[in-house]
């Protein structure tokens, strides 16, 4: 397994941290018994070095800064705990502006979603692929990060919170469309949800702050909103974003998930399906409510994927459509 290049200044900067732990922590020669504990020794390393790797490793300048700035407020957090208080003359000054640089940080972040969510709410007015105004300004932003799959599902959730009633199916990219939210009533089931915790989450802040403690009774409010958000999204989403098909590719979207797409000929059969389907690492379910009622083989494995189960709300109808634009794509072929 090779290492990327990207990688390599947080590995640079776990490693240099515990070499600098373990001598700041021993009492040898090594550190004259202690006499030589200079904060000035990792100050190098955490403060020089460890940005200088950052802009040498990682091509993206703007990643590279915003990498080397937060393994800086890192490393001034992990130098205030490590480096003895008796060496510290720097290190005091450093620990009050680190507050400022990380506001700095969170705000020229707040500035840079503020404009992805403003070039979103613009592509929606211009009757846009909903998915693909997500994705163009995320990717302007990003480039191709781990996180871009990450973000792309939170900047869903907010889109279908925000401008979820801007949205219509017609403006996903596909000629035929198939939708899943009435299937054994998941957007019902979804509502029931959403008012379940609406009423309940007030009543328990309040046992849990008067039972437990206000701390707790906060954090478990906070977390119970977070998924009463992602509640309303799923359920403004699962009428909206519809199961395509587009010139033999189908293209996969249920809720808030990541689109999966299928492009011709990777489909090997597509049938009804009934009962309970068992979790395993070679299959995917997107079913909501009830059991899937379509099993769809892949013609190669993708990864350890090999099956593909669905829940949709006609699925004769996705199953003709599929084996006509399989038809078409060989007698295409043929030609």
């Amino acid at each position: 397994m090779t290492l990327s290049k990207a990688k390599i200044p947080l590995l640079f900067f776990v490693l240099m941290s515990l070499w600098w732990a373990f001598y700041y922590q021993s009492h040898s020669e090594l550190n004259d018994y202690g006499q030589a504990n200079f904060e000035w020794l990792y100050l190098i390393d955490a403060l020089l070095l460890t940005p200088l790797l950052c802009f040498f490793c990682i091509s993206s300048k703007k990643e590279a800064a915003i990498k080397a700035l937060l393994l800086s407020c890192l490393a001034i957090l992990v130098g205030s705990y490590m480096i003895p208080e008796s060496q510290k003359f720097i290190w005091h000054y450093l620990e009050t502006g680190r507050y400022l640089l990380l506001a700095l940080i969170v705000l020229m972040e707040l500035i840079a979603i503020a404009t992805v969510c403003v070039a979103i709410r613009a592509a929606l007015c211009q009757q846009q692929d909903p998915d693909q105004s997500i994705e163009k300004p995320l990717k302007a932003w990003l480039g191709d990060s781990p996180v871009l799959a990450l973000l792309q599902f939170e900047t869903r959730l907010w889109t279908y919170l925000l401008f979820g009633g801007q949205i219509k199916p017609q403006q996903f990219h596909g000629e035929q469309h198939f939708f899943y939210h009435q299937k054994d009533g998941t957007q019902s089931n979804l509502l029931g949800f959403i008012l379940v915790i609406s009423i309940e989450m007030p009543l328990l802040h309040l046992l849990l702050h008067f039972v437990w403690s206000p701390v707790a009774a906060t954090v478990v409010t906070g977390l119970t909103l977070v998924s009463l958000l992602f509640f309303i999204a799923e359920y403004r989403a699962v009428s909206r974003r519809p199961i395509s098909l587009s010139a033999g590719t189908l293209i996969i979207r249920y809720g808030l998930s990541q689109p999966l797409v299928l492009p011709p000929g990777a489909i090997a059969g597509i049938s009804r399906c009934d009962g309970r389907v068992k979790k395993a690492a070679w299959l995917k379910k997107y079913n909501l409510s009830g059991n899937p009622n379509l099993c769809i083989t892949l013609a190669a494995p993708v990864g350890a994927l090999r099956q593909i189960y669905l829940g949709v709300d006609q699925p004769e109808l996705l199953i003709i459509a599929v084996q006509q634009a399989q038809c078409l794509t060989t007698d295409t072929k043929g030609l």
